[in-house]
C-alpha cells in the first residue's frame, strides 16, 4: 500500500468503506499542498475534483454583495471538502482557501460520477456520505446567515 492510499483509507470521511469501493478512490487520488491563503478553488469555476483535509485548515467562503467575503465555515484535517462536483452543472458554490499550509487528497470528480454510473451500490454509498456534508455545509450556512441577519440590540 503506497502512502497516499494508506492516507485514503485513514480518512474520517471513507470509515468503512468496503475494499473494493476503497479501489475506487486509490485510482483517481492525487496529493496536494497548498500554502496559507492560497485559493483551492474559486465560487463559480469548474467542479473537478473532490478533496479530503489530510492537514491544515480551509475556510470556505462566499462573496456578499456590499459585504465584501463572507466565512461559511472553516473545515479540519479529517474533513471532506467540496460537493458541487456532484451535482450538475459542476460548479462550485464557495471558494475554498487555505488558512494555513495544507494538504489535500485530490480525487478525481469525473472518474467518481463514472464509477457510480456503473455501480449504483457504489453511486448510492457515494452520494450518501457527500450528502452528509451537504448538510453540515447547510445548517453552518444557516446559522452565519442567523449571525449576519441577526438585529443589534
Amino acid at each position: 500500500m503506497t502512502a497516499l492510499e494508506e492516507m485514503i483509507a485513514k480518512h474520517p470521511f471513507l470509515a468503512g468503506t468496503k475494499p473494493d469501493f476503497l479501489q475506487i478512490f486509490y485510482q483517481c487520488a492525487t496529493f496536494e499542498r497548498h500554502g496559507t491563503n492560497e485559493i483551492i478553488f474559486q465560487e463559480g469555476e469548474h467542479a473537478e475534483h473532490f478533496y479530503l483535509i489530510h492537514a491544515g485548515h480551509v475556510s470556505l467562503e462566499t462573496f456578499v454583495a456590499g459585504s465584501g467575503k463572507l466565512v461559511i465555515q472553516t473545515l479540519d484535517p479529517g474533513e471532506a471538502l467540496g460537493w458541487s462536483w456532484l451535482f450538475t452543472p459542476y460548479t462550485w458554490h464557495f471558494t475554498a482557501r487555505a488558512l494555513e499550509p495544507t494538504e489535500l487528497i485530490a480525487l478525481g470528480a469525473n472518474y467518481l460520477r463514472d464509477k457510480a454510473d456503473e455501480s449504483s451500490v457504489f453511486g448510492r454509498e457515494l452520494v450518501m456520505r457527500v450528502s452528509k456534508i451537504l448538510l453540515q455545509r447547510l445548517q453552518a450556512t444557516r446559522l452565519q446567515l442567523l449571525d449576519f441577519y441577526a438585529p443589534t440590540l
